[in-house]
């Protein structure tokens, strides 16, 4: 029987490794309690989440105990990773709230049960630090000179990286190093961006405790042109079905380039790898039936089984006219709205994000009402294009919404 460490390097996930032997037999012969940080800047996870989620999920299946740690001190600062500007800083009751709705989203995948995860605020130990014998204790620890030559602060120096934000790395040291003294946790992990950090942590226990600790970071969810995934034109794939519908989850996954495939099934389902790679083989029009199983797989996770039967019984009946079109996005409007510019009601229901996109998609004949190809921007809806109970409309290939009229 494979180890997890196996696992999960067959299935893709492992990116570095601070002691490779040693967290190979760690994770072998041993139960780990490990961590993994979440930002809670929104209230809701989104797709770039759920990579980690499911390394969670494949790590607490071998008997290892996760720690989901929601950074309610450190998002009172902001993380300078990836951003080349600063972070708004939030409220207590707002990290909260979001912390909550994070979790209720993890429990699909983590057990939090009987001591089998925690979840965790680091706001619980950094808000009543005393700065003074924090960075006595601390900061004695860090060199400046090594901190500046982390990418996270290197992409923040040419527009001018504050005081603040400096602080970050020691505080999510100081995070590793009180989930050790508190709770055992001897290992970090985290998306690739965090390297920098997860060292800083490593680093500090050895220096603290004189104990070993590790980090392993895991690839970022980047498609075959390095661009990261969970994007659409109205914004990022939430997992929250009233942020992103189940079918237009399901739609995402539906329409990944074929290149992404077999990478996407391997990091985002629990598919035995011989069935991940049979459908990553499949060539041109087969590959429909990849993406397919994958779309199902993936909402299935995330939504449950039901919710996955709907999209897909949608997406069915757009595409080959049997399943139920009920279950494509349905927006309901009043009569108010007859009369009005179609872009304007598109816009007011959020099916497009401005009128300068709805524009662009008619001048690019990609914008459909009732398979009609709509040619003219100034376009209006009126009643008789409810004849059928409702109204279609499809953007671009695959995009559909529903209209129905109270």
């Amino acid at each position: 029987m494979s180890s997890i460490y196996d696992v999960l390097l067959e299935r893709g996930y492992v990116k570095q490794l601070t002691h490779e032997a040693e967290i190979k037999e760690l994770l072998e012969k041993e139960k780990v309690t490990f961590y993994i940080g979440f930002d809670p800047t929104a209230d809701s996870l989104h797709v770039g989440h759920f990579l980690q989620l499911m390394v969670m999920a494949h790590m607490q299946k071998a008997g290892h105990i996760p720690i989901a740690l929601i950074g309610g001190g450190t998002a009172m600062i902001g993380d300078p990773t990836g951003k080349t500007d600063m972070r708004r800083m939030m409220t207590r009751e707002e990290i909260e709230h979001n912390g909550n709705c994070f979790k209720e989203q993890m429990s699909r995948l983590v057990d939090f049960s009987d001591g089998k995860a925690y979840m965790l605020n680091n706001a619980d130990w950094l808000l009543d630090l005393n700065y003074v014998n924090f960075i006595r204790e601390i900061g004695v620890h860090f060199s400046v000179n090594k901190m500046l030559t982390a990418e996270c602060f290197k992409q923040r120096l040419e527009k001018g990286l504050s005081f603040l934000e400096f602080n970050y790395m020691l505080m999510q040291g100081y995070d590793f190093l009180e989930l050790n003294r508190r709770y055992g946790c001897i290992m970090e992990l985290g998306g690739d961006d965090q390297w920098s950090n997860i060292l800083a942590g490593v680093d500090l226990i050895r220096r603290k405790e004189g104990k070993p600790a590790y980090g392993m970071t895991f690839t970022l969810l980047t498609n075959s042109e390095g661009k990261k995934m969970g994007k659409t034109e109205k914004g990022a794939v939430w997992l929250d079905k009233n942020k992103t519908s189940p079918y237009e989850f399901y739609q995402y996954w539906r329409n990944v380039n074929d290149a992404d495939v077999e990478k996407c099934l391997a990091l985002l389902t629990f598919l035995p790898m011989d069935e991940v790679r049979r459908l990553g083989a499949l060539k041109d029009a087969e590959i429909n039936e990849a993406k397919k199983v994958l779309a199902y797989e993936v909402t299935k996770i995330i939504h449950g089984e039901e919710e996955a039967e709907k999209a897909r019984s949608a997406a069915e009946a757009l595409f080959s006219g049997a399943g139920n079109l009920e279950n494509v996005p349905t927006n309901t409007i009043n009569r108010s709205m007859l009369n009005m510019s179609l872009l304007d009601v598109l816009v007011e229901l959020k099916i497009l994000p401005s009128k300068g996109e709805g524009r662009r998609l008619i001048q690019q004949n990609g914008l459909s009402i009732n398979d009609a190809k709509v040619t003219d921007i100034n376009r209006v809806l009126i009643e008789e294009d409810f004849a059928q109970g409702f109204v279609l409309i499809k953007r671009g290939k695959k995009n559909y919404n529903r209209i129905v009229l109270e």
